[in-house]
């Protein structure tokens, strides 16, 4: 019989003031019997509006029906079908702009929990299911991919299925990407990522670590010197923007890629078992308003900042950050300072930064991206004290493949240009697809776009003769 509440299951978490002090997990996960009562929420809709919303096409209401029955090994098996990495997927893409956005049940109530079912899916059968994954026959054809992020990830996994041997090349000692590199441990705890990459050598993919492609070897050796019939290239978008204001040279002023990934992959939130310190003093100002922002600032806060601003020049409905992060770092003591916009950095005369000159800001007409552009407010500056500020604005792709890869068309952002229904880039053989395409996105969106890229591979090299 159907579960007609109009509201989710809860989620259990920690208590906001135990965790702003930990980097363990925020969100619990559901038990069994919260995970059935949640899925029989479900209405199970013939048409299935939630999967338009899903950049993997996951058979979420098949899933589901399966959870609402207790078929938890089924119900992963179920999601597996289309989407490489689950556990991922169930804790940080935005679902309420997604699946959960097309959800019937939230037209009046709050839609279906998806994401949290996917999670406890994940979850349970790595718990309990000790299986290999079966490795499938092998069709005689290679393909490289570079980067071991989630489109990389995704792409390999989807082509190994197909029979496809695939090597991942990734710069990092650890595969992974922006899952292990940028995503807190409170988010998204890294011993998952790890679990989800092993499913995927058990598939027969093969990840090297430590290869910086375009300098052990370039896109060109591996097609032509490698042997490989195919290259996708997700390698991300790893170079931070700056806001280009006086000041950002001081000690103390970190990019958010540089901070998140000595908290994250270089273990600093485990100093001093860690040889990797990071310096945030009494008083951190976080400038930006998207998730990378929030997990600089809740990172900031666990790391014993007593006060962490985020400072964004816009009002808090244009923030792109989601609706949980914003929520959750609200709770853990983060406050914001909305409207308001650094326009210097002061240091003192050790060179090390002391404050921050913000200017307020009024929101005027809409600009390109369709938020209201913000405008400075004559003769409103005031000082914000900092001893740390994190520049959390955006960023860009590595130049590191355009500058050594012949024939690849780029855009004046540096961003492979790619054909967005393919993955095809201007050289052929070469496929392209997340961040380093679109520059920074969400995870889910790199995923599809590994996962669009991997069906376009495979459609090539079946066609073309051996």
């Amino acid at each position: 019989m159907p579960n007609m509440s109009l509201e989710k299951v809860p989620m259990p978490e920690q208590e906001p003031n135990v965790r702003n002090k930990n980097f363990k997990e925020v969100t619990l996960g559901y038990t069994e019997e919260m995970a059935v009562e949640e899925a029989q929420r479900c209405l199970n809709c013939k048409h299935k509006p939630c999967m338009q919303g899903c950049p993997v096409m996951v058979k979420i209401p098949e899933f589901i029906a399966l959870v609402a029955e207790g078929k938890f090994e089924d119900a992963y098996k179920k999601i597996q079908e289309t989407s490489s990495l689950p556990a991922v997927c169930g804790r940080v893409c935005p679902q309420e702009n997604q699946c959960e956005k097309f959800c019937v049940r939230g037209i009046k109530g709050e839609p279906v929990a998806i994401g949290r079912l996917e999670r406890f899916v994940a979850d349970w059968y790595m718990e309990n299911c000790k299986s290999v994954s079966e490795k499938p026959e092998s069709n005689g054809k290679k393909v490289a991919v570079v980067g071991a992020g989630p489109s990389g990830l995704t792409c390999a996994g989807d082509l190994a299925k197909l029979g496809y041997k695939v090597t991942v090349f990734e710069a990092f000692h650890t595969p992974g990407g922006v899952l292990v590199y940028g995503i807190p441990e409170f988010r998204l705890p890294k011993d998952i990522v790890a679990a989800e990459v092993n499913k995927l050598k058990e598939l027969g993919v093969e990840v090297m670590t430590n290869m910086v492609i375009g300098k052990v070897l370039s896109v060109e050796e591996l097609l032509n010197e490698e042997g490989y019939d195919a290259v996708f290239i997700g390698t991300g978008a790893g170079l931070p923007s700056f806001m280009k204001i006086e000041g950002e040279s001081l000690n103390g002023v970190y990019s958010a890629n540089e901070f998140l990934t000595r908290i994250n992959l270089m273990k600093a939130y485990k100093f001093p078992e860690y040889d990797t310190p990071v310096y945030v003093g009494k008083n951190v100002v976080v400038v930006g308003g998207g998730n990378v922002a929030m997990d600089a600032a809740r990172s900031a806060k666990r790391l014993g900042a007593e006060n962490v601003y985020i400072v964004y020049r816009r009002s808090e409905e244009e923030m792109p950050a989601r609706l949980e992060e914003v929520h959750h770092a609200k709770e853990e003591g983060i406050e914001f300072k909305l409207l308001n916009n650094p326009v210097k950095i002061n240091g003192d005369e050790n060179g090390w930064v002391d404050s921050v000159t913000c200017i307020k800001m009024e929101l005027g007409e809409p600009d390109k991206s369709g938020r209201r552009r913000p405008v400075p407010v004559e003769g409103s500056e005031f000082d914000l004290d900092a001893d740390v500020v994190v520049v959390a604005i955006g960023q860009t792709p590595n130049p590191l493949i355009k500058n050594t890869t012949p024939d690849l068309e780029t855009n004046r952002y540096g961003c492979i240009v790619a054909k967005e229904e393919t993955g095809e880039t201007s050289k052929t053989g070469v496929y392209a697809g997340g961040d380093v395409v679109t520059g920074a996105a969400t995870v889910i969106l790199a995923m599809g776009a590994g996962k669009t890229a991997a069906a376009s591979i495979d459609e090539y090299l079946s066609q073309r003769k051996k």
